[in-house]
């Protein structure tokens, strides 16, 4: 019922949502002589920041046509390297650079649009053949393309890593770090020729025992059963994946606002008064971010309650428990694969502590493949997008990357 709910709460903004968008231009254009006036400033500027916060489900654009390489201006095409009913392996693809290491970026599957990290792609796309998996909205695949679970999850990244090739390198951001370093420990152990030269675990979940967050609190306070309970809901049957057991995007982008609630009053508050004083650049900057931000992706069901579960109630990839199809995940048989850990001093989500638990159960990596880095001064999202990310980490992970050719 919760979804549907959302969904006729939806339905029945349309026609005001519509009406805000359509009296924009028609409030600022000049076009009745009204536009210098204080009240039609006001709101125009109300319509605009009724248009903020809707919450859309379609993912926005890359927006990225080229990048400098080298000092030289390339083109960058979307390439579909290979795509499943849940992701699409994306390949950002210059045509005319040199050959370079190729880097899979695995996107949190967490309520967005892998979009989101898109600063991280800018980033690493000058000196990278960058990869990203490009999940799609749990509420878009039908019933018939089955469950999505932690195992799905896993073996998308090593179908991807063994389309890829031998020596690509792997990056993983936030949720997905788990999957990741399952994913790398299974393919070591089988020999698998496209085991990643590098391994990179950013801002991820490993050992949430390890100075628990407001989040790591939140799932241990109730049993799983009231997750399922009262956290997934079916999808409405005007959507393709009609019927499938979701949780939706709009339920954890509530559970994130409300995190940092008076900080996002702050900025919708900001951006109004940025709109009346005439200052577009300002306005421009969160309206970008909030028009990624307000854009969700539905997880499945089955993947989101096994993550729940698995990393932050029972803990078990640090306590040797984890299995994937009856197979014991072992990451201390990772031998050649270079690690790297990354944490942000002030992150309110993944505390500092628990990606470095990795460094320990790789026991079977020698000191000189092993490196951590933690950076002062920024919270979850400062660890792979803005000005430390480029300036401060990316440098490091980039050295790391290109040693371990």
């Amino acid at each position: 019922m919760l979804y549907h709910a959302y969904q006729a709460q939806a339905d029945l903004t349309w026609p005001l949502r519509t009406l805000a968008r359509a009296a924009i231009p028609t409030l600022t254009d000049g076009t009745f002589g009204i536009s210098g006036h204080p009240l039609p400033r006001q709101i125009a500027a109300a319509c605009a920041l009724l248009r903020l916060s809707e919450v859309t489900h379609r993912r926005p654009d890359w927006g990225i046509a080229s990048v400098s390489v080298q000092g030289q201006d390339l083109a960058v095409v979307e390439q579909v390297v290979q795509r499943s009913p849940f992701a699409t392996l994306l390949r950002f693809h210059k045509p005319s650079a040199p050959a370079q290491p190729r880097v899979l970026i695995v996107a949190p599957m967490s309520g967005h649009f892998a979009t989101l990290l898109r600063d991280t792609v800018l980033t690493m796309l000058p000196d990278h053949d960058v990869h990203i998996t490009d999940w799609h909205n749990a509420r878009d695949v039908p019933l018939a393309a089955g469950q999505f679970g932690l195992a799905e999850y896993t073996e998308h990244l090593m179908r991807f890593l063994a389309v890829m090739g031998a020596g690509s390198h792997l990056v993983a951001i936030c949720q997905p770090c788990v999957a990741a370093l399952a994913a790398v420990a299974l393919m070591s152990e089988d020999a698998h020729p496209a085991t990643p030269a590098s391994l990179t675990l950013m801002a991820g979940p490993i050992d949430c025992r390890i100075s628990p967050t407001e989040v790591n609190q939140l799932a241990t306070t109730r049993p799983i059963e009231w997750f399922e309970k009262n956290l997934i809901s079916r999808v409405p049957w005007r959507h393709r994946g009609a019927g499938r057991r979701v949780y939706p995007g709009f339920v954890q982008l509530t559970a994130f606002m409300n995190m940092n609630k008076e900080r996002h009053l702050n900025a919708f508050r900001d951006y109004y008064l940025n709109l009346l004083a005439d200052e577009p650049d300002k306005a421009q900057s969160t309206r970008s971010f909030y028009e990624e931000y307000m854009a969700v992706a539905d997880l499945p069901a089955e993947f989101y309650l096994e993550t729940v579960q698995l990393v932050f109630q029972e803990y078990a990839l640090p306590r040797g428990e984890l299995t994937l199809r009856g197979r014991r995940i072992d990451p201390s048989a990772i031998h050649r694969t270079a690690l790297v850990t990354v944490e942000g001093e002030r992150d309110d989500i993944c505390a500092a502590g628990q990606t470095l638990a990795a460094q320990d159960l790789c026991s079977g990596l020698r000191p000189y493949m092993r490196t951590h880095y933690v950076q002062p001064g920024v919270g979850h999202y400062g660890v792979f997008s803005g000005r430390r990310w480029k300036q401060q980490i990316y440098p490091m992970l980039r050295d790391v990357i290109h040693v371990s050719q």
